[in-house]
Parts: structure tokens; C-alpha cells; sequence
């Protein structure tokens, strides 16, 4: 199923193709169940339940986690993409709706639960620090993890780790943003490598951006 990934007018961490590309993973596989980590303004989770509903009608789940505005973890190496830093926007009418009118801080799980009002009985969106919150959630059902959150060599090993243990030996798929040149964070590229030859898992590199693992 073709879908092309929209905006909802709002900031994302996939711009362009990107957000195409992402949906054509997800339409491959066809999951069911999907865990996104590192929600951001909710864009591509609304992308995300879109597909699922024309895909499974009502039988799909939703499982999102991101600090939503809280702070970050004590970790003093943790980096933060520069699209996260403010709300501004290049679009003035953006700037003045949502900073303005409405003044709504697209990154609160109020904001994200009102984009995704059409799928609240699909959708858990889950507030917190992978690092402490990931190890106490039932992952045995995901079939697919799109894997965009704390960005530190740390965080990434222990959402990898976690994952894994999860969906080891189950042909599930575990998409990790930021790997490649097209979006390159050096310390994401080094916990996804060590983490996959330590474990002897093969790499699908995608267009120099997304490192796919089939557990």
C-alpha cells in the first residue's frame, strides 16, 4: 500500500523523502505491532497509525515513549538533535498559531494524544527515559521498532539491548535513524555496530540513513 507521509503541519525529524521512505519500511512488513522511541511532535506516529488502520482496520497497537518535554536523563553524554531545541518555526503562520493562538507545546503527550485522537484505542503513549522505563514494558509483541530517541552511545546500546532480548530469533525489525551519512550522529553508527557484531547481526544500510536489523 502506497501512502505518502504528510506533515500534519507540525515538525519532523523526516523531512522530504525521508518520511516516504520510512512508510515504505513499515507498508514491507506489514506489522501489526509497532513501538516507536523518540516520538518528537507525534508526525510520524500519526504517519505511522494511518498506515496500520488501512493495513489492520482496528487490529493494530501503538506503543510511543519519549521524554515529552521532561528533562533528559543524568547521562551528561546524551545529545540532542537541533530540531528539538525550540518551537520556532520558518513558516511564520506556524510560529504564530502554535506559539501564539493556540500556544501548545507540540512535544507534550497532550498535544501528540490530541494529533492521535482518532487511534486512542490503539495508541500508549508512554512518557520517561528509555534508559529506566524501556526494560518495564511488554515488547513480546512488536513486530516493529522505529528506534529515534536518546541519541547518546549509551542509550542506544541499552535500547538495542532491550530490544533485542525481546524480539531475538523472531524475524521481527528493529529501523534505527540517524546512522547514516544523510544523518549522521557518530555515536548512534558506533553503538549500532558494536551492538550488531557483538550479537553477529547483519546491518541493512538504507539510502546512508537507516540501519535496519531483522532480529
Amino acid at each position: 500500500m502506497q501512502l505518502k507521509y504528510k506533515s500534519y503541519w507540525r515538525k519532523s525529524g523526516l523531512k522530504g523523502k525521508w518520511g516516504n521512505i520510512f512508510l515504505e519500511r513499515l507498508s514491507n512488513y506489514n506489522p501489526k505491532n509497532v513501538l516507536e522511541i523518540g516520538v518528537f511532535c507525534g508526525v510520524t506516529a500519526r504517519n505511522t497509525c494511518d498506515l496500520l488502520s488501512k493495513t489492520n482496520e482496528k487490529n493494530f497497537s501503538y506503543i510511543g515513549i519519549d521524554l515529552f518535554g521532561s528533562d533528559q536523563n543524568e547521562y551528561k553524554d546524551e545529545i540532542k538533535p537541533k530540531f528539538l531545541k525550540d518551537q520556532k518555526f520558518s513558516n511564520p503562520l506556524k510560529n504564530i498559531y502554535y506559539n501564539y493562538i493556540l500556544r501548545e507545546n507540540l512535544n507534550s503527550v497532550q498535544s501528540v494524544s490530541k494529533l492521535l485522537k482518532e487511534y486512542k484505542d490503539n495508541i500508549r503513549l508512554i512518557s520517561g527515559d528509555t534508559n529506566k522505563v524501556l526494560k518495564e514494558i511488554d515488547l513480546q509483541n512488536i513486530d516493529f521498532t522505529f528506534l529515534d530517541g536518546g541519541h547518546s552511545y549509551q542509550t542506544v546500546i541499552n535500547d538495542l539491548t532491550i530490544l533485542y532480548g525481546s524480539m531475538k530469533d523472531k524475524k521481527k525489525v528493529i529501523l534505527c535513524d540517524d546512522y547514516g551519512k544523510e544523518s549522521y550522529i557518530p555515536e548512534v553508527e558506533k553503538a549500532i555496530n558494536d551492538f550488531a557484531k557483538q550479537n553477529n547481526l547483519k546491518l541493512n544500510i538504507i539510502e546512508n540513513r537507516f540501519a535496519e536489523i531483522i532480529t
